[in-house]
């Protein structure tokens, strides 16, 4: 039920709120006396810390050793509108769930404050606990009304379960009165996630500081920062990745299984779509990303997310979902499949060369390398199959140029990104730490060469124009190599044919 009640009067009648003509919410002091009373007690839930509190206490630490004395910021976000008075699905923002383990159940506003304290920082999160049925908010505010939206936690049992100090947004909003105030100390936020209380601290940052405009540098130093924390995953996000990869090999089964279905539709790329999101439903909070169910040519669509087309047998179909944990944590992994479940001789011949791509990069994995020479590592076998095909006007050596590629017509994306609570995760990382940075064991990333040749491609002969093939798996750095997280689901055309016979 989407309805949102109008609890107040419009401020004009001129301008209608936009709920007011939705639905009456009862207002009569009977009916006020009546609902506030002969409710039984709510046993308290037995809570104890999750998992993941110790590991977001140690990212908090290491945090704080870079920003001694500064008071760091936090915010989840709030929910954000979708249309009218309907919301997005809530998400906390990254770097609060990386800092709390407070994921999918996050409660929308909540705010992590990291206050110093001699050469360390203390933890408070605030957040807006549930009001008592004396006040009119269970049944009467839509947007946190239990009524509405289901019964929140309190402030003791979070304490518990994340190990971290809590309190309501009413203290958060005295300690911004105090910033408001010039309250000594830098204080930094983390910009992007909240912006009503972004401006509220800029608003007193020049006030304090009787600027003309806000400097807002080290803000950009602590969102990289915060993404740097995030190249190296520690035990708890491994074993979080692990399970996404896990249920993400059921969503391939299932799509598989309804191919039926799938073909029998007119926009079977929807059904795949569908299929797909169900698994993430069941298995974890939501999909990590929109599903790119790329059926013939719209497989030469890099991110084709429409998904409106038939999926048509003697086709491929490439199909790059993950599954996101109630954690956030996603996977992020690309099979291409033929649709009769058998592949033609011309799609083999592009499949196995991608295949043969990705192996070649997955092989020079290791700590100790630059992260960007897993995608040249790739890119040598894609310019060698294309000029061994008679698609390049130069030698393979000669496309590898820097200042040629040739082959990078049928390639124009990267082979890896980071992978964690993100998609593509560590985003605002510096170049020198991300793509010419030093691979370091824990790091966990992605592998997806493709070819993809275009339907009026002139360069191919016909029987390539419209292939699609892109082939992604999820890596873990390991002390002494790589492993690949996804490797359990087939990857060989033997293996996808094979697959595809045992699932139909």
């Amino acid at each position: 039920m989407a309805d949102r009640t109008a609890t107040t009067p419009a401020a004009s009648t001129d301008a209608p709120r936009a709920t007011e003509n939705r639905s009456t919410t009862p207002a009569s002091d009977t009916f006020k006396t009546y609902i506030s009373g002969q409710w039984a007690e709510r046993p308290d839930a037995g809570v104890s810390e999750r998992p993941a509190a110790r590991f977001a206490a140690a990212r908090r630490s290491r945090l704080s050793q870079l920003y001694p004395g500064v008071r760091l910021i936090l915010p989840a976000g709030p929910a954000k509108q979708r249309s009218n008075d309907t919301d997005y699905a809530y998400r906390a923002h990254s770097a609060f769930a990386h800092l709390t383990g407070w994921g999918s159940h996050a409660v929308a506003g909540s705010v992590l404050v990291l206050e110093p304290v001699g050469d360390t920082h203390e933890a408070t999160l605030y957040f807006r606990e549930a009001a008592g049925r004396d006040a009119d908010e269970f049944y009467a505010n839509p947007e946190i009304g239990e009524f509405w939206t289901g019964r929140r936690p309190s402030l003791g049992n979070v304490a518990i379960d994340l190990g971290v100090a809590t309190a309501g947004l009413d203290e958060l909003d005295s300690l911004l009165s105090r910033l408001d105030s010039g309250l000594p100390g830098e204080t930094l936020i983390v910009r992007e996630a909240d912006r009503a209380l972004t401006d509220r601290l800029d608003a007193a940052r020049l006030l304090t500081d009787a600027l003309d405009d806000v400097d807002t540098a080290r803000d950009t130093e602590l969102a990289r920062d915060l993404s740097e924390l995030r190249l190296v995953k520690d035990e708890h996000e491994i074993a979080e990745l692990r399970q996404a990869v896990d249920a993400t090999r059921l969503g391939f089964d299932d799509i598989i299984a309804d191919l039926p279905a799938i073909t029998a539709h007119p926009r079977g790329e929807r059904l795949v779509e569908g299929t797909f999101n169900r698994r993430a439903r069941a298995e974890g909070n939501t999909v990590g990303y929109d599903t790119i169910a790329a059926s013939g040519p719209h497989a030469c669509i890099l991110h084709w997310t429409r998904n409106d087309g038939p999926v048509v047998p003697g086709d491929l179909i490439l199909i790059d979902a993950g599954v996101e944990l109630d954690s956030y944590y996603t996977a992020d992994i690309t099979r291409t499949l033929p649709v009769s479940g058998r592949f033609s001789e011309v799609q083999r011949q592009v499949y196995e060369a991608v295949r043969e791509a990705a192996d070649a990069a997955f092989a020079v994995v290791r700590p100790g390398i630059r992260f960007r020479e897993i995608h040249a590592a790739a890119m040598q076998v894609i310019a060698h199959k294309t000029a061994e095909w008679g698609f390049l006007p130069v030698t393979a050596a000669e496309s590898l140029a820097p200042d040629a590629g040739y082959h990078r017509r049928y390639m124009v994306h990267g082979t890896s990104h980071h992978l964690g609570l993100d998609v593509h995760d560590c985003g605002q990382a510096r170049r020198e730490f991300y793509m010419d940075g030093i691979v370091e064991a824990g790091m966990v990333f992605t592998i997806e060469p493709g070819l993809y040749f275009q339907p009026d491609d002139l360069t191919v002969p016909a029987e390539f124009r419209g292939i699609g093939v892109r082939i992604e798996d999820n890596i873990l750095v390991t002390e002494s190599g790589a492993e690949n997280l996804s490797a359990g689901i087939p990857r060989t055309a033997d293996e996808v044919e094979g697959w595809m016979l045992a699932r139909g």
